[in-house]
């Protein structure tokens, strides 16, 4: 039996037991990060210096880039020096980090996505009132209220999940910190608390998640409403990508975190893992930049002026 002030580091789960496997992650690893990146910091400075893009949508992009770049620049890290070195420790203070930054981020970037449904949805169903809805300052104050909104709910979870007594060893089950693996180490009946705390933000997340779905429900209504076809591809182009991210980062979280306990199995839990924490920062810039010609544009004339530069 041990208490929380007595563990100085916790185990990770490891990828692979050979020295090969492990550099093969490590490679898989890098290869994500970089091309994550890339494409996040593109998308970051196409918005910024191109300023045919300073508009709502492309501002809230810009925020959705950076949460995406916070989400890999957290965990991705410290797997890949644990590939690299064959080692599973992180440090105490590490581990509360981690969960605080990963919680940060991914609240962040949901409450982010809702308020971009809105943006469409006004941009599409009310668009005579999009400069009055959507001007600069309540963009700004949107924006705001999300990062707020992510760091109050990451700083309730890691103050109170880092607050319970931890009587079952040191040892996690998945390759990053995050606050249910922490509960599974929590003595009997002392977690209540944070599954209080965690169902609250469930409701919250709920709540998000009907106003989305609300918001694309109108909106195709609005667009089937549209009599020239010309139209109807301009508004599923601008919201598609949306969607299509928004479908990627909910169904992810939500089979990794509802999934049957007879299908789990630490191979499973690790991959899984992948798919809602690492993958959908690598592909959104991908979804974003395939659908929009005008961030596509944005980003030729980056490649361009860079190309041109050496």
């Amino acid at each position: 039996m041990s208490n929380s002030s007595s563990i100085s580091h916790f185990l990770l789960l490891p990828w692979a037991h050979t020295k090969q496997l492990q550099l093969l992650h490590f490679c898989l690893f890098l290869g994500i990060s970089l091309a994550a990146l890339l494409a996040n910091g593109l998308i970051i400075s196409a918005v910024a210096c191109g300023h045919h893009l300073h508009t709502p949508m492309f501002f809230f992009l810009l925020n959705l880039a950076l949460t995406d770049l916070g989400c890999i620049c957290t965990t991705v890290p410290k797997a890949m020096h644990n590939s690299l070195w064959d080692t599973r420790s992180i440090s105490y203070a590490g581990c509360a980090a981690q969960v605080f930054l990963f919680a940060f981020f991914l609240s962040s970037e949901y409450f982010l996505l809702t308020i971009m449904s809105y943006d469409r949805y006004v941009s599409i169903c009310k668009p005579l009132h999009y400069g009055t809805l959507l001007g600069s300052r309540a963009c700004a104050r949107m924006t705001a209220a999300a990062w707020a909104s992510g760091f109050l709910n990451a700083l309730m979870h890691t103050a109170n999940t880092f607050s319970l007594p931890l009587c079952h060893g040191n040892a996690l089950g998945q390759f990053f910190c995050e606050v249910p693996q922490i509960l599974k180490l929590s003595c009997s009946n002392s977690y209540l608390r944070e599954l209080g705390l965690i169902a609250l933000s469930s409701c919250l997340l709920f709540i998000c998640f009907v106003f989305i779905v609300f918001s694309y429900v109108q909106i195709f209504r609005a667009v089937l409403r549209i009599p020239s076809e010309q139209g109807q591809h301009k508004a599923f182009s601008t919201c598609l990508p949306h969607l299509a991210v928004v479908s990627l980062f909910i169904s992810t979280g939500t089979f990794t975190n509802l999934k049957p306990p007879s299908i789990s199995s630490p191979s499973l839990d690790l991959s899984l893992s992948v798919l809602y924490s690492v993958l959908p920062p690598a592909l959104n810039p991908l979804i974003y930049s395939l659908r929009n010609q005008e961030l596509k544009d944005g980003l030729r004339k980056i490649i361009i002026y860079a190309s041109q530069k050496e």
